[in-house]
């Protein structure tokens, strides 16, 4: 029956961030510095509200793109913080900003398109693409410092681009495009027929000045995907949001509809909290990745190992290119002889390869103990002849 399986399906292969995950963490006493998730709780006032809802048996199905409380709260969260103007036939709550993305992807690309993708990138675009019949077309940013720019987009643009996506600040690299940048952007698509998937789920998580979207230049071609997962720590209550024009909207909800019918009763009313009461939850926490930063920016550094430091989001991306090994193996050497966990570059497309990421969303001490182990690890294999 194997051969009855959709050969789309058959041809995605899991995140290579998760198979690395996957394969190392059962090792004893290993200091894993792999996975994006907030070490912080969810704020406690948010837990609150969720089992107020829980308690008044608010468990049933809601509309279909989500309670008109929340999305009016989701609007008036991205106009006073980043400016955008959205009403809320223009918003869609989903089950987290990937589920955003699938609707998004389902709805606008069509069989032959092709998409656009910043590289080295985040792994879950392209398996959606593909999934769509679309094309994924990389384009190369490591010659800018990992900044993607007009230059760099124009030679890539034909009659098949259906789609750009911006997913800044960015995972793996952690970098923010600057406003300058993004209007540049803007003018260069602006009338064109191409849509704009502006992924900007660490939006709260820049380090200097606030957070531009693209939106602010280009609404009617921009569909931003955002949620709630990074900026309150609620990775597992999986509410995402789209924002885009209305008829976009009209056709999105439809895909959403069919596939979840809505999210979850409970974790939206906890978003509406999150949204008002929590407005700026996000600010104890950037301030504390913004330490770390500092700390483990300043260690790889030391180390010898060279990296653009990070505007936002909470990851540092340093080369490994001096060592003559792939990333994959250069990680795997790293668990096996030093107890530390990295993710390979090569997960993040063949652009990334000669890096590793590593994630400092994690306390200090785990930080500390890692970058030692790190640290040791380098001392020894340059010490070899």
């Amino acid at each position: 029956m194997k051969h009855l399986i959709q050969p789309r399906v058959q041809a995605i292969q899991l995140s290579g961030i998760r198979q690395f995950f996957n394969l190392v963490a059962d090792r004893p006493g290993l200091v894993s510095l792999t996975i994006g998730q907030p070490d912080f709780p969810t704020p406690d006032h948010v837990k609150a509200a969720a089992q107020e809802a829980i308690a008044a048996d608010f468990t049933t199905y809601t509309a279909n793109a989500g309670l008109l409380e929340l999305r009016q709260a989701a609007c008036q969260f991205v106009a006073d913080k980043y400016g955008l103007r959205y009403t809320p036939d223009e918003v869609i709550a989903t089950v987290g900003a990937s589920q955003a993305l699938d609707i998004t992807f389902r709805t606008i690309l069509e069989e032959g398109t092709e998409v656009l993708l910043p590289a080295p990138v985040y792994p879950g675009y392209e398996p959606l693409i593909r999934l769509c019949g679309a094309k994924p077309v990389y384009i190369d940013t490591r010659p800018n410092g990992f900044r993607l720019s007009a230059e760099l987009i124009a030679p890539y643009l034909t009659e098949k681009t259906r789609c750009l996506v911006l997913p800044y600040p960015s995972n793996p690299t952690g970098t923010a495009l600057s406003a300058e940048e993004l209007e540049n952007i803007a003018s260069l698509l602006k009338g064109r027929p191409i849509w704009i998937v502006s992924d900007e789920i660490y939006s709260e998580l820049v380090y200097h000045g606030r957070h531009h979207s693209i939106a602010e230049w280009l609404p009617e071609q921009t569909i931003v995907i955002n949620g709630l997962s990074k900026s309150h720590s609620m990775t597992g209550w999986r509410i995402g949001f789209v924002f885009a024009p209305a008829f976009a909207v009209e056709q999105m909800v439809k895909v959403h509809q069919y596939s979840v019918s809505c999210t979850s009763s409970i974790s939206q009313k906890a978003a509406v909290e999150a949204l008002t009461a929590g407005k700026h939850d996000a600010e104890a926490m950037r301030a504390a990745y913004a330490e770390r930063l500092e700390y483990a920016y300043h260690r790889l550094t030391a180390m010898g190992l060279p990296v653009e430091k990070p505007d936002g989001a909470f990851y540092l991306f340093p080369s490994i290119a001096a060592f003559g090994m792939s990333s994959f193996d250069f990680a795997l050497d790293v668990v096996e002889n030093a107890g530390v966990a990295l993710v390979p570059g090569s997960a993040f497309s063949e652009y990334g390869e000669g890096h590793v990421r590593l994630s400092y969303a994690y306390s200090l001490d785990v930080l500390k103990e890692g970058l030692d182990r790190l640290e040791r690890y380098i001392q020894t294999k340059r010490r070899r002849p």
